[in-house]
Formats: structure tokens, C-alpha cells, sequence
């Protein structure tokens, strides 16, 4: 355990590993007492070049003054960070707090002078780059908003790392010294830099892994079989054009090769002279750990680790896993596993097969990542099948490279998408996911990935609740409903199963994007051409009638008849039927004919083809490639054995294209003049104080119940003046706002109706006022106050949303109905004091909804919509979106629920106002995202109306907002 420094106790949250920029990785923390003999090994190994530019003069060590200076912190106005590799400093930054006159100084001053020293051997890794991002975030913790920085000219790289981090600076040069003052407040470049310098360490750093000059397969046995010989053997059954060693603590001593295979045998890694750059761990999980360290001690870059026996066997497992982890990150290497099935790269300058396929597969476009070991191998498998081309000739389903990370305690499916993004062996990406630690950055990284080329997930364990085991993830309240949103939103194409995870992958790697839903179908059975035009509108295509050219048809009348539908402007896509013909006729001719059709489509964009057959495998195998070479840049055409395969995969292209299409110019997130965050800010800290370090609902002046004494729902259905709403379904649409039955709610405040409406109103969000009515006295001279008609009715927490129980009464338009009413709800529910009655003013007519907003503590603040009422709630017909909406984004929202008809005029009704509608989802959108202490806000019902909306019922709950990981430091995973 580290000793604190001075008397502000260990600061082990800014503890975090890192990747550098080759892609090696390193610790950051904090300095602390401890350190002072690691300081001065440190300084000893820096360059007196080094020395002079840190210090401005000679300075050959360091003075026991300087040591106990540089180690002493108080982590508020003295902070010092290391960089370290195995237990040794490579860099350090520390900032020391600094008043107008450049005078040691404490709060509230707010600006420090930071100061940087990288040995020598790391310069160049970007390791100041990413000890900057997070000195200048310790600093904002600790209120300080500006560095300042004084550097020799001749210093270019240091200033280069200051210049380039994208902060907004000011620059002068004084008594021969450049000085840099910069604030650090985030930017849109400095994030830009930040995401930019994350993309290329990661995606260098799995390609470290993908592409070693030489690999050591570490449990190698001396018989045939077993895992480690069975990998040894596959890699040089594929063809690896680096070396390959064998090691084994077991083999004799005088053992220099493995035979039959004629490696060079070792009984430990120590015995290697020359580099290793991928070690394969394939050792029972106890030897592991030495296994590690000596990789670590001979510099091997990253680890596969095949062993099983780790967090998927329970608790000792998991603390056996994280130990794994921290070892091979104290020594700057990555783990894919443990517990993997391996990695493939088809690269004729690789071929690399380290992992348990029996064969290497042939190269192609498709990138392939999987969480599951099984998963690989049906996938690898049945993508062969598919026809994976031929071994000189990339095929329509050949893989460009392939991972299975097991219980993915280090790499994940993160790593991998920073990889394939500019990966130009790679066209589409295709996911199996049984757990995703860190949406919020998938769905960042997937959305850019997908801008670029298709991304196409199939998640498991999607009904559990909870990760598989051995996945070491972040739960999340957000259900799988919610999710699938959040990726549709980000441009993922998702599926349901495996199979249209191939399906949609092999189309998308040989087709181009259809430019529309338009799809022509020919072929030469009309039962077939039906079956496919009825599938095309199941998924929402818009298909051409079918050309039947009749069971007599030839090749030549396939070839002519394809021709023409591809030079059609009518249609955006073709499918072609077949079924098997009586008399002659050659598959292999059939699969000429369509191929040459494609090739030869004539002007303007290509079009998508796919084939559908019955019983004609030859086709299929023709039509991809195998069974015969075609001529080079021949057009291979993706094959179905069923129409509504094909026709699923086409949908999800298209879909893809029209996001793409929109992507291209993103939409924006509007301004409005009469928001007051400055305003909202102060109200939230006024109403944060008193409950910090209290429960839930516990702070002072607040209240449990939305609505309670105002802004409660009235009316019972979307046809009524006024509206009940019953729960929506919509994510933390019981209880707390934003918290699903049996979540957690973290500590914060339920927060009061009138600081509910307060707050809401800085952000031009009006809720109509209801009045408390504890008895017919006080109803009905709050009755006379809003204004006849009005709606009575309860808010005890268990009659809200319960239309059912009959407990509002509406369109009471004077005393003697008001008086009448209230005597019922009390004679029928209980007294009063049980109720809670209010009386509110009646609202116009429209269609009951639900707005909500949510922090998630993975995916972070997410925004839901749907139509209030129980067939909502029990069809889970709910939208969501990830905090900040656009306009577009808003617009989405309420046009992608099922129910969305009754908002735009449906049998006769009048269209409402979704104008209004999508102001109101942008407005509740900028309060949770300027102030991440909203952490719920539940309005329920929203009755749109054909001209404008009333909000008849708010909730809100403040908390002290989560930690934002994508907008602070670059780092890895915590373990």
C-alpha cells in the first residue's frame, strides 16, 4: 500500500494505465514518499541535455532538498505524477499552485506552473502528451483552470506537446524563455486531440499483437496434442512468415529443436536470444503469473493467453484474472484473454494463425471480433462454407483479421474498432458481444467506424441482466431495449443471430450500398418471386413486381433479364430467385451470367445483387468464387439459401445507407435564448448542500412522489382534454425518476414539485399548476384560483398512473361537481391525508406521452420517449437517444416508436403539434447535459396537443454527478 504524502490522504482514483503511443502501455499515479529512491534511479538515467532543459542550468542530481521536495505533495496545491513501466519512473509532472505574482499560493487562486521530465529512451512514445491529460484534469479536480509553463526555445518537443494538446493558450517570450499559459477547461480541438492520439495508440497497439515478427508458443508439449502443440502446429500449418519457438520448463536439457515440426525448443523464454514479440500462454492458470514475468523481463509486447481457469470459475478466478492484467500492464504488455480462442491475420506478409482454427482462413474483407471461442469457431466456419475463396484470390467471405478474447480482461472489442477504422484491409466489421464494459465508448467509436465502413454487432446474453461470466464489466440499469437504440443511433447495424451476423456481413463486403428501398426481384419461380416481395415488405422495402422469366428460363435469360433491372432508374436493388430446373442447365453457367450482368451494369451507381436459391449449393459455391478462378476484379455475388435471409441482409444495407447518407451532415444541438444555466447552477448547488452524505429523498425541503401538491397528471386517455398516463415503459418509469424497479438509487435529492417546475422553467419548460386539496374548502377555492374546469384527482405514490381505479375526475366545471367528486375519491380510496388530492386546470385535448431522461453510470445520460398509457408499457415502445440530442436526433425520436401514427393524424384524427413536441426533447436534453447533477427527470403525462403542449406532471431527482470518462483523460480499463 502507497503512503500517503503530508496529510492529505492517497489520491488512488488518478491511478490509471495508459497506452502510448507505439503501443506499449504505462501506469500513471501519483508521487508519493515512497518514491525518493525511484526519483533518483530516474533522474540518474536522464540525459543532462534532458536535465538542462527541465531545470534551465546544469543540474547533474538532485539534492536530498530537491528529493524530498519532488516526493512530498499535498495533492491539492503540490501534485506529482509518474509515468512507470514495471516498478521504474519513466516521467514525471508535477504543478505547484501559483498566485498573480507567480508566488506559491492556495486556493482559491486557480493557476499552476506544471513542469514535465521524460527519460530519454520513452521520448518520442507520447508519454508527456498523456501525463498532460491527466495532470490538467487532477488540476480541475482541485480547482485550478489555467497552467502556465516556462520553456527553453530549444525545448521544440516539450513545447510541441503544449502547442498541439489543443487547449486554448496564450504564447510570449520573456528573458529568453518561452511561456505558455493555457486553460484548461476541455475544448472541441483539445477533445479532438485527446480521442485522435487514443484512436492511433490503441489501434498500434492491437497491431503489435496482430503482426509479430516472431512468436513463442509457452506450453508447447512434447507429444502431439494438447493446446499449446495444437497452436504451434496451426501456426506453421498457415504459413507465418516470422519465427516461431516452442517453449516448455519440461523439455530435456540437451533438446534444441521440436520435432517433427523443426522449431527451435527452449525450456524457458530467458533461453531465447533474439526479440519476442507475441508470447501464446498456454500453461495451467497457477504458472502464469511467472510465465508473465519473465515475458515482461524479455520484452515480449503482448500476451494470447489460452488458459482457462480466471474469472469464469468464480471468485478466485476473477482476483487471479486482475492479477494477470495489472502484471502484464506493469510491464507495458496487452493480454488478449485470458481464456481465449486466439488471433488470425490473413496478411501475405503474416499469416498469422495463433489461435486453435484448424486452418487459416483464406483473406477477405471481414473483421471479425467475438467474446466467445464457440462463436468463433461456428463463425469461422461457417463463413468457409459460405465459400471463402480461393487461397490466391480474396474471397466473398474471407476474413482479413480475427479475434476471440475470451473473458477480454485487457483488449476488447474497443481496441479492435480502433484498429479496423483505418485498417485497409478491412470493409466491415462484424461483432459477437456478450457484455459491453463501456458503452458510452463503444457507441463513441462505433459511431466514427461507421461513418467509414459498416458495423455489424449480434450481443448475447441480451435477457440475463447481468455479464457473462468472467467478464469483468460496469453493470448498467439500461436494458437491452435501450441498448439496441443507443447502437442503432450510433449507425450499428444490429442482429439478431449469428447467422444474419454473416448474412449481412458477406453482403456488405461484396455489394455496393443501395441508394434507396427499391428492390427488383427476378428469377424463374413466380412462388419464389412472391415469397421474396412479401419478405421485402415484412422489412419495410419497397418492392418492384416480380419478373417471373418462368421456369424454361436459361442463363442467357437471366444475364439479359439482370441487365436490364440494373440500368432500371426504378429500383436501388436487384434479387435474383432460382430454383433447380428440369432438363439442362448449368449452375456454374447460371453463376457466369449473373456475374457478368453485374459486372457490366453500365452507367450511373451500382446496385446490390443477391441471389436467392432452393437446392442449388453449386450456385452458391459458383457465384462466390470457389470451384474455379474467375478472372481478376470479377464481381462475386453473395447467395441465400432463403428469401427472407436475403432480403433481411439487403434491409439492414439499406438502413446502413440512409444513415450514412445523414451522418454525412450531422444535425445540431439548437440554442435558445431564454435558457438560464446560470441560473439552474445555482438553484441545483443550493439543493445539492444539504444532502450531501445523505440517502436518497433524505435532504431537506424535498419531497418523494412526483407532482405532490402541483404538476400531477389528470385525465385517462389520449382522446380527453386531460391525461392519467400510466407508466410508459420508458427506462426509470417506476418510483425514483430514472431508476428502474429494483435499481439502486444512488444518494442524492428527490427533489420538491415547485423545485422541480423551478428548475425546469430556467429551461423554458412550463408544468401546469395544480393546487394541494386537503379538503372540499381548500379544492374548491383552488378550483376558483386556476379557473373552472378543472380535474381532480390523487397523487399517493400508489394511485399515480392508475387510471384503472377510477381515483380522477375531470371537466368539473363548477362547485357543486367539485364538491360531489370529492366526496367520491374519498368515499371510494381513503381519506384525504391518504390521497394526496390536487386540483389542476384542465388541459387541451392531444395525445398522452413520456419524456425522460436518465444517467446511466456506464452509457452515461440518455433520453427516452414514448406514448403514455399500459399497451405502451407492455409492447416496450420506447426511443432513446444518447444526451446531447440534435434537432434530427429529436425529430428521430419521436418518429422511430410503433405508436408514432397517433402523433400524426391517424384514422382522421388531427396531427399534434411535434414541433413543440421536439422542442420540449432538446430542452430537457440541454438541462441534463449542462448539468450532469440532473441525474433524473421524469415528465409524465406531456399532452401534445394540435397546437402547442402541456406537461402536466414532473419529477426530478439531483445527485452528485458521475464521473464523465469520456471527457476526461485517455486511460485503460481500471482492474
Amino acid at each position: 500500500m502507497r503512503s500517503p504524502s503530508d496529510h492529505h490522504a492517497y489520491p488512488t482514483h488518478w491511478e490509471a494505465d495508459v497506452v502510448l503511443r507505439d503501443g506499449g502501455t504505462a501506469q500513471i499515479r501519483p508521487i508519493t514518499t515512497d518514491d525518493a529512491q525511484r526519483l533518483v534511479s530516474f533522474y540518474e538515467r536522464v540525459s543532462d541535455e534532458s536535465k538542462y532543459y527541465r531545470f534551465f542550468a546544469p543540474y547533474p542530481r538532485l539534492s536530498d532538498r530537491d528529493v524530498h521536495r519532488f516526493t512530498h505533495h499535498d495533492y491539492v496545491d503540490r501534485v506529482g505524477l509518474a509515468a512507470t513501466v514495471g516498478d521504474e519512473f519513466i516521467a514525471t509532472v508535477r504543478y505547484d499552485r501559483i498566485d498573480a505574482r507567480g508566488m506559491p499560493a492556495a486556493a482559491p487562486a486557480d493557476e499552476a506552473e506544471v513542469a514535465f521530465l521524460v527519460q530519454d529512451a520513452h521520448q518520442g512514445r507520447g508519454v508527456a502528451s498523456a501525463l498532460l491529460e491527466h495532470i490538467a484534469a487532477v488540476a480541475r479536480e482541485r480547482g485550478i483552470r489555467r497552467f502556465a509553463a516556462e520553456v527553453l526555445p530549444a525545448n521544440t518537443k516539450m513545447i510541441k506537446v503544449f502547442t498541439d494538446a489543443g487547449y486554448t493558450q496564450k504564447r510570449s517570450f520573456e528573458d529568453g524563455v518561452v511561456r505558455l499559459e493555457f486553460d484548461l477547461e476541455p475544448t472541441d480541438r483539445s477533445l479532438a486531440v485527446m480521442r485522435g492520439r487514443e484512436q492511433r495508440a490503441e489501434a498500434r497497439s492491437v497491431q503489435r499483437l496482430l503482426a509479430p515478427g516472431s512468436v513463442a508458443v509457452i506450453g508447447t508439449s512434447r507429444r502431439p496434442g494438447g493446446v499449446g502443440r495444437t497452436v504451434l502446429r496451426n501456426l506453421l500449418d498457415g504459413g507465418f512468415t516470422g519465427r516461431v519457438h516452442a517453449v516448455n520448463h519440461a523439455f530435456p536439457d540437451d533438446m534444441e529443436r521440436l520435432e517433427p515440426e523443426g522449431v527451435p525448443a527452449h525450456r524457458s523464454l530467458r533461453a531465447i536470444e533474439e526479440p519476442v514479440d507475441l508470447a501464446v500462454v498456454a500453461v495451467p492458470a497457477e504458472r502464469v503469473p511467472a510465465v508473465v514475468a519473465e515475458c515482461g523481463d524479455h520484452g515480449v509486447q503482448g500476451l494470447v493467453v489460452l488458459s482457462a481457469g480466471y474469472a469464469e470459475s468464480g471468485r478466485e478466478g476473477r482476483d487471479r484474472q486482475r492479477d494477470l492484467v495489472r502484471q502484464a500492464r506493469s510491464h507495458g504488455m496487452r493480454v488478449i484473454g485470458p481464456n481465449a480462442f486466439g488471433v488470425i491475420n490473413t496478411a501475405e506478409g503474416v499469416r498469422l494463425n495463433a489461435s486453435l482454427s484448424p486452418q487459416l482462413p483464406n483473406p477477405g474483407r471481414l473483421g471479425l471480433f467475438t467474446q466467445s471461442g464457440a462463436i468463433g469457431i461456428a463463425l469461422l466456419s461457417g463463413l468457409h462454407r459460405r465459400g471463402a475463396g480461393l487461397a490466391s484470390l480474396a474471397g466473398i467471405a474471407g476474413i482479413s483479421t480475427f479475434v476471440s478474447a475470451g473473458n477480454r480482461a485487457d483488449v476488447s472489442g474497443n481496441d479492435l474498432l480502433q484498429y479496423w477504422y483505418d485498417d485497409p484491409r478491412t470493409d466491415v466489421v462484424l461483432m459477437y458481444l456478450e457484455s459491453i464494459g463501456n458503452p458510452r465508448k463503444f457507441t463513441r467509436l462505433a459511431r466514427r467506424t461507421a461513418a467509414v465502413k459498416p458495423v455489424v454487432v449480434v450481443k448475447g446474453a441480451r435477457h440475463t441482466g447481468s455479464a457473462p461470466t468472467g467478464h469483468a464489466v460496469p453493470t448498467t440499469r439500461i436494458p437491452d431495449a435501450t441498448v439496441s437504440d443507443l447502437l442503432r443511433q450510433a449507425g450499428v447495424i444490429r442482429v439478431d443471430t449469428v447467422t444474419e451476423l454473416a448474412d449481412a456481413g458477406v453482403l456488405l463486403a461484396s455489394q455496393p450500398l443501395p441508394a434507396g428501398p427499391r428492390v427488383a426481384i427476378l428469377g424463374n419461380s413466380e412462388s419464389l418471386g412472391l415469397i421474396t416481395y412479401d419478405a421485402c415488405l415484412t422489412e419495410g422495402l419497397r418492392p418492384l413486381p416480380p419478373h417471373d422469366l418462368t421456369t424454361a428460363a436459361a442463363p442467357e435469360d437471366f444475364r439479359r433479364a439482370l441487365a436490364e433491372a440494373l440500368t432500371d432508374d426504378a429500383s436501388d436493388a436487384v434479387v435474383v430467385t432460382a430454383i433447380p430446373w428440369v432438363g439442362d442447365g448449368s449452375a456454374r453457367a447460371l453463376a457466369t451470367a449473373v456475374r457478368e450482368a453485374a459486372q457490366t451494369s453500365g452507367p450511373g451507381p451500382a446496385k446490390p445483387v443477391a441471389v436467392v436459391h432452393l437446392e442449388i449449393q453449386e450456385l452458391a459455391e459458383a457465384l462466390a468464387g470457389t470451384g474455379g478462378e474467375p478472372a481478376p476484379g470479377t464481381r462475386r455475388i453473395p447467395a441465400y439459401p432463403a428469401a427472407e435471409r436475403a432480403v433481411r441482409a439487403l434491409a439492414e444495407a439499406v438502413r446502413y445507407a440512409r444513415w450514412r447518407q445523414e451522418a454525412a451532415e450531422p444535425g445540431r444541438v439548437p440554442e435558445y435564448d431564454d435558457i438560464d444555466e446560470a441560473g439552474a447552477a445555482a438553484d441545483i448547488q443550493v439543493l445539492l448542500a444539504p444532502a450531501e452524505g445523505t440517502s436518497a429523498g433524505t435532504g431537506e425541503g424535498t419531497s418523494a412522489g412526483a407532482g405532490e401538491g402541483a404538476g400531477g397528471e389528470t385525465g385517462d386517455g389520449a382522446g380527453d382534454r386531460t391525461s392519467v398516463g400510466a407508466e410508459s415503459g420508458v427506462s426509470g418509469a417506476s418510483g425514483t425518476a430514472g431508476a428502474g424497479p429494483g435499481d439502486d438509487v444512488s444518494p442524492g435529492v428527490e427533489l420538491s414539485a415547485a423545485d422541480t417546475q423551478r428548475l425546469l422553467a430556467r429551461y423554458g419548460v412550463s408544468v401546469l399548476p395544480a393546487l394541494p386539496a386537503p379538503d372540499p374548502d381548500t379544492a374548491v377555492r383552488a378550483a376558483e384560483r386556476l379557473g373552472f374546469p378543472v380535474a381532480l384527482k390523487p397523487t399517493a405514490p400508489h394511485l399515480r398512473h392508475r387510471a384503472d381505479l377510477g381515483g380522477v375526475r375531470l371537466e368539473l366545471g363548477g362547485e357543486p361537481e367539485l364538491r360531489r367528486a370529492y366526496a367520491e375519491l374519498t368515499d371510494y380510496l381513503g381519506r384525504p391525508e391518504e390521497l394526496g388530492l390536487v386540483v389542476q386546470r384542465m388541459a387541451p385535448r392531444g395525445v398522452d406521452t413520456v419524456v425522460r431522461a436518465a444517467i446511466d453510470p456506464a452509457a452515461g445520460a440518455v433520453l427516452s420517449f414514448g406514448l403514455a398509457g399500459a399497451p405502451s408499457e407492455l409492447l416496450g415502445d420506447t426511443a432513446h437517444g444518447l444526451v446531447p440530442v440534435t434537432g434530427r436526433d429529436a425529430a428521430e425520436l419521436i418518429r422511430s416508436i410503433r405508436t408514432a401514427p397517433l402523433l400524426f393524424g391517424w384514422r382522421g384524427s388531427k396531427p399534434v403539434d411535434t414541433a413543440a413536441l421536439e422542442e420540449l426533447l432538446l430542452r430537457v436534453s440541454r438541462l441534463v447535459d449542462d448539468h450532469p447533477e440532473m441525474v433524473a427527470v421524469d415528465l409524465e403525462p406531456v399532452v401534445v396537443a394540435q397546437h402547442g403542449l402541456s406537461v402536466l406532471g414532473a419529477s426530478a431527482r439531483l445527485a452528485p454527478p458521475p464521473p464523465r470518462t469520456d471527457l476526461g483523460p485517455r486511460h485503460m480499463p481500471a482492474y
